[in-house]
């Protein structure tokens, strides 16, 4: 299954729909890092990855990990889109029984393949599901979605030194670089720039792109895949809450649900409530 640029655009906005919506019955989540993604997820799960909804533990497929945990709406929205479980499950978000809980659960959601929320730790397990397919010889590929405040965690250059190290060729990350964090900008929290120097020097391939164009996004994975030897980072510039205007480049969106009037407005500006 692979979406054209033109469809891709579709399946984003509807996912970003999800996102406010999902949140917004929640009463609680993360929309501001789910918007920012929005794209770059649908890219992978409708065009990118070796996937197959129906048979969810295929032996030889591709592996997506949500290092930013929080982000889980952009997840959960993207697994429902491609058909792993009902669409309808979305508005149950951090409700009790429910299986789609404010982190990734691996062991109750379809598709999950790590629980993550421990930011760095997602990151790390990347590493050890892309050695684990070289070391069987898999054609299996790992993609893994960090945030930049997720790089101030020092177990993140460990884990960098290590994937280099290792020579994990069939693994990509993607830094969601929208330049904000809870409490504000990075570079006033604490400063990751210049990442692509600091990525280069630990040995890493890696590719800048702007996170929100699909021609650049798709290039992108395609060069890591033809990528030998070394690891790929993309870093992907993007903005933070986008497609909701009171939401995009506000820190204040980082966790923070809409009211009542808020979910009008977004729903609104992203193409109407369909």
């Amino acid at each position: 299954m692979k979406q054209s640029v033109k469809e891709l655009k579709v399946t984003a906005g509807e996912i970003r729909k999800d996102i406010v919506k999902m949140v917004h019955a929640s009463a609680s989540g993360h929309p501001g890092g789910s918007l920012s993604a929005a794209d770059i997820l649908s890219a992978l799960y409708f065009n990118v990855m070796n996937i197959d909804p129906e048979n969810v533990k295929m032996e030889e497929r591709d592996k997506f990990v949500l290092s930013k945990g929080h982000a889980a709406p952009v997840l959960y929205s993207s697994l429902a889109r491609r058909g792993y479980f009902s669409t309808d499950e979305l508005l149950t978000l951090r409700k009790i029984g429910s299986f789609l809980q404010g982190h990734p659960d691996m062991k109750g959601t379809p598709g999950v393949e790590m629980s993550t929320g421990s930011l760095g730790q997602g990151f790390s397990s990347s590493i050890g599901m892309a050695l684990s397919a070289k070391l069987d010889n898999s054609p299996s590929r790992t993609f893994v979605l960090l945030g930049d405040g997720e790089l101030n965690e020092g177990i993140v250059w460990e884990a960098a030194m290590s994937a280099a190290h290792y020579k994990l060729d069939n693994l990509t990350a993607v830094l969601d670089y929208n330049g904000l964090q809870i409490d504000g900008p990075n570079d006033k929290v604490m400063g990751v720039s210049p990442v692509d120097r600091k990525f280069e020097s630990f040995g890493w391939n890696v590719i800048k792109i702007d996170g929100h164009n699909f021609e650049e996004i798709l290039k992108a994975f395609d060069s890591a895949k033809s990528t030998k030897g070394i690891p790929t980072i993309i870093i992907a510039k993007t903005i933070k809450g986008k497609g909701v205007s009171f939401m995009e480049n506000n820190a204040g969106w980082h966790g923070k649900a809409p009211s009542d009037e808020e979910l009008e407005i977004a729903l609104k500006e992203l193409g109407g409530d369909k």
